[in-house]
């Protein structure tokens, strides 16, 4: 798999392995104080000794907690008010603890490391928002927490399957290829003279600046993406490539039962981007076909991080969501067909 796939799945494409279940007993750090903008920061330590780091924002009586602090926290705070806000780094992401052994990054220890939080903060049935790869996790976890789930945001889900194709018109369909295969080919040849692990910070930034353009539907909205992450030696390609390549075969062997799925009672709101080169469009239909309470938000044109193209539908449909309503857009999905609007 190329440098290009590997990484800007910017979720972390660790995925099931043995059932690992988490015991009450697990030690947890002393959060810091909290900061003048009400933020608390801190880490809780898992029951297998990994310490995930997490940010907390907002004191209202809904908890939601976001998986993936790295990707959605600066952007996804405006959520806060009237709510308690918590996201956490998965483990070996992010501000979280490298985790040297591939067996223990796994789907099903971001599943367990989902429930620690939850119960760290005493959230007896939080709203969970999952993004990419956590779209799935946090669908895995509610199967296993059926009655600690409130409702269910995801973002730019993967399909169900590992590696499920779609028609064309439920995939970017891109005319020529996104990023420049060019620009990849040069990562590449840094990668194999040694470059990325004699200067993993710098070939990050390089990577960053060719690949983040997949992130959105028009290349030249990449600038709205911000910086990279790069100032986290997780997120060097350097650690990641084997992280993605150890988690792979671990993803592949997930199917979550289709009964499992239909039989949640929680409230599912879907929301992507037609363009989404990361995780196809088709993939977030059948999502929302398989539950048996959910709605879809199609994001024309936007790609995997769709709330960088179309804020205000994304955060205000979420919003909506969060307060008890389906947002007017949502759609109840009857068939994975879909016929653009005109």
């Amino acid at each position: 798999m190329s440098p290009s796939l590997l990484k800007r799945f910017p979720f972390n494409i660790s995925v099931i392995g043995a059932s690992l279940l988490l015991a009450a007993t697990a030690s947890f750090a002393q959060p810091s104080p909290a900061s003048p903008s009400g933020k608390i920061e801190g880490y809780v330590t898992t029951s297998d000794g990994v310490r995930l780091y997490y940010e907390k924002v907002g004191s209202g009586n809904q908890i939601v907690i976001l998986p993936g602090r790295l990707f959605l926290f600066p952007a996804f705070q405006r959520l806060a008010p009237g709510r308690t806000l918590i996201s956490y780094d998965m483990r070996d992401r992010g501000r979280s603890d490298a985790v040297p052994d591939p067996k223990h990054i796994t789907i099903q220890d971001d599943v367990n490391d989902l429930e620690t939080i939850r119960q760290y903060f005493h959230a007896d049935k939080p709203a969970l928002i999952g993004f990419s790869y956590l779209g799935m996790m946090v669908m895995l976890y509610a199967t296993q927490h059926p009655d600690h789930v409130s409702r269910i945001v995801q973002l730019g889900p993967v399909s169900r399957k590992f590696g499920e194709q779609f028609p064309a018109s439920l995939t970017a369909n891109d005319p020529s290829p996104i990023p420049d295969p060019a620009q990849v080919q040069e990562l590449e040849k840094l990668m194999n003279s040694g470059y990325m692990r004699e200067h993993p910070r710098e070939f990050c930034e390089k990577e960053w600046q060719v690949t983040r353009v997949q992130l959105v539907g028009n290349p030249a909205n990449a600038g709205k993406l911000g910086p990279s992450q790069c100032d986290m030696p997780n997120e060097w390609p350097a650690h990641l490539y084997p992280h993605f390549e150890a988690s792979i075969s671990s993803i592949q062997a997930l199917d979550i039962p289709q009964d499992k799925i239909a039989a949640l009672r929680a409230p599912v709101l879907t929301i992507h981007g037609t363009k989404d080169r990361n995780a196809p469009y088709g993939g977030g239909r059948q999502w929302s076909m398989s539950v048996s309470d959910g709605r879809l938000i199609t994001v024309p044109g936007a790609a995997h991080e769709s709330w960088v193209e179309a804020p205000d539908l994304v955060f205000t449909s979420i919003d909506t969501f969060l307060k008890g309503s389906w947002p007017a857009s949502a759609e109840k999905v009857v068939t994975l067909e879909y016929t653009p609007a005109h």
